[in-house]
């Protein structure tokens, strides 16, 4: 997939977080090692302790997660938030269906969905995204096009609010994911590794839980991968057997064959897949006319989830299907564009066919 396909993909948390896809044609470079970061001066832990991801809720296995943003429609990332009673009416609908959850970022939303599920005593867990942008564009040369100061203020602001609500929700919070697709070649917020690794070391020295980094299995199952993966305490790795243009009926086998090459060279480590699903519709012009090859309709994604959760639950491979519900203000003004429609959910919050008939 090129840089250019990405962008108009429209990414989770793409639009409203200032991935610019004016820089897609490969003429610049975002950030640069060491020097465009905040996060500075923290070395790897000596020796490298790695911290168990536990994925468990009254001892048992609670791997079967999903991903979730809150936003309905006319909310959006950067604008109008969902109120507490909308978050609440969400964790209500998702805790019968699943007991651990990801979300993207440390700020909006994160504190009050935090806040719900502790006053709430919901028996749910939360794996706590920290969003890091880029925080300067290169030119091929390396040399410094235009900083970007916004993006340094809002990573330390991630970086801080991660921080404060994994000490705050100790028994809620079960692992921080820092950066989403940041290294993946057709990224449009593409962030140095180095500087990833920062971030990932003072996450690690500032907090006590497991700490990861969120890319496509296409980074992962690279060799260059090894440098970042040896920083974190576990892998996690999106798969999406639709963008990748394989049919449904293929999907779970190769899904489940993407898995084990990504585990394969990274032998020993848990790997846990961060994304995988079914959109319910689909253009059929464009980078999606393209790619996907399959159908994109509530039978598909039933088909395909219903077989990879079973594949899922027997091997014990924690997956967080993409996503809980619909979201409208993702991707083109088109409301057919499959950004909008990768939920169990629709974005008014009633049922799709996966969750009717297997919920």
């Amino acid at each position: 997939m090129t840089l250019r396909a990405a962008c108009r993909r429209g990414l989770p948390l793409l639009l409203a977080l200032g991935a610019a896809c004016a820089h897609a044609d490969g003429a610049a470079n975002i950030d640069a090692p060491r020097d465009g970061t905040t996060a500075r001066g923290y070395t790897r832990e000596d020796p490298f302790v790695t911290r168990p991801f536990r994925p468990q809720g009254d001892g048992s296995w609670i791997g079967e997660a999903i991903a979730y943003g809150p936003h309905r429609d006319g909310q959006r990332p950067g604008g109008p938030s969902p109120t507490k009673h909308e978050i609440r009416e969400d964790l209500e609908l998702m805790r019968r269906h699943w007991s651990l959850i990801r979300i993207y970022q440390a700020t909006g939303p994160a504190d009050s969905i935090l806040q719900v599920i502790h006053a709430n005593q919901m028996p749910l867990r939360v794996l706590l995204g920290v969003w890091i942008d880029a925080e300067a564009v290169r030119d091929s040369a390396g040399n410094v096009v235009t900083p970007r100061p916004e993006a340094a203020a809002a990573n330390r602001a991630e970086v801080e609010s991660a921080v404060r609500l994994a000490a705050t929700y100790p028994d809620i919070v079960s692992g921080l994911s820092v950066g989403n697709e940041t290294q993946i070649f057709w990224s449009s917020h593409r962030v140095a590794a180095p500087v990833l690794i920062q971030y990932v070391r003072e996450l690690r020295a500032r907090t006590s839980v497991p700490v990861t980094t969120a890319d496509d299995y296409n980074f992962w199952n690279k060799p260059a991968s090894r440098a970042l993966a040896r920083e974190i305490d576990f892998i996690m790795t999106h798969m999406h057997p639709l963008w990748n243009g394989v049919s449904v009926q293929d999907a779970p086998d190769w899904t489940a064959k993407t898995y084990a090459d990504v585990r394969a060279l990274h032998p020993g480590r848990v790997v846990v897949i961060g994304e995988t699903g079914w959109a319910t519709e689909r253009l059929s012009s464009g980078e999606q006319g393209e790619l996907m090859k399959a159908p994109a309709d509530e039978e598909a994604q039933e088909a395909f989830c219903t077989a990879f959760a079973a594949w899922a639950r027997r091997e014990r491979v924690v997956t967080f299907f993409f996503e809980a519900f619909d979201e409208n203000w993702k991707g083109s003004s088109d409301s057919g564009d499959a950004e909008k429609h990768w939920g169990f959910f629709r974005a008014d919050r009633t049922p799709k066919r996966v969750i009717r008939n297997h919920g």
